[in-house]
């Protein structure tokens, strides 16, 4: 299969409405071409005129390892061009960036979930273009956590720089559906194009959603492998949660865990709750000790999620679920165990992180009612992620 970038350089046909345009370059390590070379460097080598590159959270470098780390502006110092944060000083192009281009292609690895704040930036550059009189393409990626959707819908209010719009937190889009949906929910006047894939099967396997003959890059520092990515719409809750997410270990965003939980305990009380919420996967206990970020140097028991490997079922997989049911086991076995971690979340200063994430309150408090049941919690996202299935139908390319 090929990617956007791929098709690009490949078809001078697909290049000619760019010539004679200042080009800008939306992007971060994972964005290179089938023979790993870098996106930049090869629009470079097409003779294309590219003015300006702009990098998302993490970084066009993609060094900076937690939420609310900045990056700084910076010239290239391979080609002299002007290098604009994203994610620094502004989350939003400004006036001053948006003039140094006529075309931004974006070309970033996404992950598929809502929180990934990939999907935000990607908002913010079209209501930016609209502005401004800007084309911006798109140079289509695999979405690795493949079409499954999972999740409430974030509720009115409660947008942030992880809560782009009403959709739930596994949305199984492309980056360029996902402009497109943009588009139409936001009643956005851009010009808008996508360079497709060809050849994605996000529902085949053995790679639902990701080409097994394309290594895996890093698009942040902790999004290291496709396990995470299929995992990350539930782990990504444990930012919210004093239990770590496994930053400071080797594979973070995969795994939960505590000094003072027990793993083997934790597991038997999840499959006791809702044994339907953790088919296809495995669950493992196991020991880790972070050597970085929470409950560091500290001895914890921890549950690691393998969606991977024989007993690995795409469609059965629910990671939102059995991250929850994560939470509300410990609620079973230890009462008023503290949970959630009060700190500013993403520009959030003055509400929970869990609600930030999930956008809305509504899973924190079932989390927290001892009398809620795993139904009730289905009753109330079913009807949302339904309704989502329907209205992305419109906007899917593949």
């Amino acid at each position: 299969m090929k990617f956007g970038i791929d098709r690009l350089l490949a078809d001078p046909e697909l290049r000619r409405p760019l010539e004679g345009k200042r080009i800008a370059l939306l992007a971060h390590p994972a964005s290179v071409t089938e023979d790993l070379t870098h996106s930049l460097d090869a629009l470079v080598a097409t003779g294309l005129n590219v003015s300006a590159v702009f990098g998302p959270q993490h970084g066009v470098r993609g060094d900076l390892q937690d939420n609310m780390m900045e990056s700084p502006d910076y010239t290239d110092p391979t080609y002299g061009m002007p290098v604009f944060s994203l994610y620094g000083e502004v989350r939003r192009p400004t006036g001053q960036s948006m003039g140094t281009f006529d075309t931004i292609l974006i070309d970033l690895q996404d992950v598929g979930c809502r929180i990934y704040t990939f999907v935000t930036t990607l908002l913010y550059v079209l209501e930016a273009a609209a502005e401004h009189g800007k084309s911006v393409w798109v140079l289509d990626r695999p979405n690795p956590a493949g079409r499954p959707v999972e999740g409430t819908t974030l509720l009115p209010g409660w947008e942030s720089f992880v809560g782009a719009g009403p959709m739930p937190m596994r949305h199984g889009m492309t980056l360029g559906e996902m402009g497109h949906w943009f588009i139409r929910q936001f009643n956005l006047d851009v010009d808008y194009r996508v360079i497709e894939m060809e050849g994605w099967q996000p529902d085949a396997a053995p790679g639902f959603g990701w080409p097994i003959e394309r290594p895996w890059i890093n698009p942040s520092p902790n999004a290291a492998n496709v396990n995470m990515a299929r995992a990350y719409a539930g782990t990504v809750m444990l930012e919210g949660t004093l239990l770590s997410e496994g930053r400071g270990t080797t594979r973070p965003l995969e795994l939960f865990g505590a000094p003072d939980i027990d793993a083997k305990k934790l597991i038997v009380a999840m499959y006791t709750l809702a044994p339907q919420w953790l088919a296809g996967c495995t669950l493992r206990d196991f020991w880790f000790q972070p050597t970085f970020h929470k409950h560091v140097g500290a001895l914890c028991s921890g549950v690691f999620i393998h969606a991977e490997g024989a007993a690995y079922d795409h469609q059965a997989f629910r990671p939102w679920r059995l991250q929850a049911l994560g939470f509300k086991a410990i609620r079973k076995l230890y009462g008023d165990y503290p949970l959630w971690r009060d700190f500013p979340y993403e520009y959030v200063f003055d509400k929970l992180a869990i609600d930030v994430i999930n956008g809305g309150g509504d899973l924190r408090e079932w989390v927290d009612d001892a009398a809620a049941e795993p139904g009730d919690l289905d009753a109330r996202t079913l009807p949302d992620e339904a309704a989502w299935i329907e209205a992305r139908r419109p906007h899917l390319l593949y």
